[in-house]
């Protein structure tokens, strides 16, 4: 539970650093807490409505990882983790 809980908290911490540089710049945190909620009671982020090159969205996942001691299965489903979840859209300009 302590790993998932580490996971969990670096996760946040990169979705935060992706959103504020993201265009349009963001608040992570006020966007989970302004969000909406679905009928499957789960929060609704417009993560469409952001955007962010490729090149420093991969930078900024490796500089957190980079910060931390996991083992190359938990670095994947970190990445795993922000690229399925709500991070801003890609693009490879």
């Amino acid at each position: 539970m302590k790993k998932l809980n580490k996971i969990d908290s670096v996760c946040w911490d990169i979705y935060r650093e992706l959103y504020k540089h993201s265009t349009p710049a963001a608040d992570f945190d006020k966007l989970v807490e302004e969000a909406s909620i679905n009928e499957r009671g789960q929060k609704v982020i417009d993560f469409m409505a952001y955007e962010i090159s490729v090149d420093e969205m991969d930078a900024i996942i490796e500089s957190e990882l980079n910060k931390h001691k996991f083992t190359k299965l938990d670095r994947q489903i970190v990445r795993n983790t922000i690229y399925f979840g709500c991070s801003p859209k890609s693009n490879y300009a």
